[in-house]
């Protein structure tokens, strides 16, 4: 028996699936209003986890970008959509797409779901700045990672972007 415990515990739980990135998560007490019902502004800190999550799949290293001086990802716009409560120990799943990828910002599509039912939408814009807040290209492997929602290889490109994402990309800054 060692002292120090064993885990295979990692910081990223979601999977990719395809062009699909699936989050899950479990509606706990400190979600949820006095009624049990998860409070509105819990869907926006889950779809924020779980594009941070995607992020860390996709190999895209947010933190070290900005202590080089390269930059960020932000969130320009949001929109919000609520189709049905999530309540008090039911499990979430956050789904995550790429509609359009361009040079310097992506718009990106998320769904909670409880199993069939879709409890909230989101549309979300973000773009790529430098670290005094200016809009920047983004770094082609990251564009390539987002537009076909693979992993960037060690040598620093992605796999081609398949045919969705490239179309995605069309009319983009």
């Amino acid at each position: 028996m060692t002292d120090t415990p064993q885990h295979s515990l990692t910081a990223q739980s979601g999977v990719i699936e395809g062009q699909v990135h699936a989050y899950a998560l479990r509606v706990f007490y400190e979600d949820t209003d006095a009624g049990g019902v998860v409070y509105h502004a819990n869907y926006l800190r889950w779809f924020e986890r779980a594009r941070s999550d995607l992020l860390d799949m996709l190999g895209i290293d947010q933190r070290a970008a900005l202590q080089e001086g390269l930059g960020l990802y932000t969130v320009a716009e949001v929109n919000l959509r609520y189709l049905a409560p999530a309540r008090l120990g039911d499990v979430v799943v956050i789904e995550t797409w790429a509609e359009t990828v361009g040079r310097v910002s992506a718009t990106l599509r998320q769904t909670a779901r409880c199993g069939a039912t879709r409890l909230c939408e989101a549309t979300v814009k973000v773009g790529f700045i430098s670290p005094e807040g200016r809009p920047r290209r983004q770094p082609e492997a990251w564009q390539a990672a987002f537009a076909s929602l693979e992993p960037i290889t060690t040598s620093g490109t992605a796999e081609p972007a398949t045919k969705a994402g490239a179309a995605g990309r069309e009319g983009q800054e």
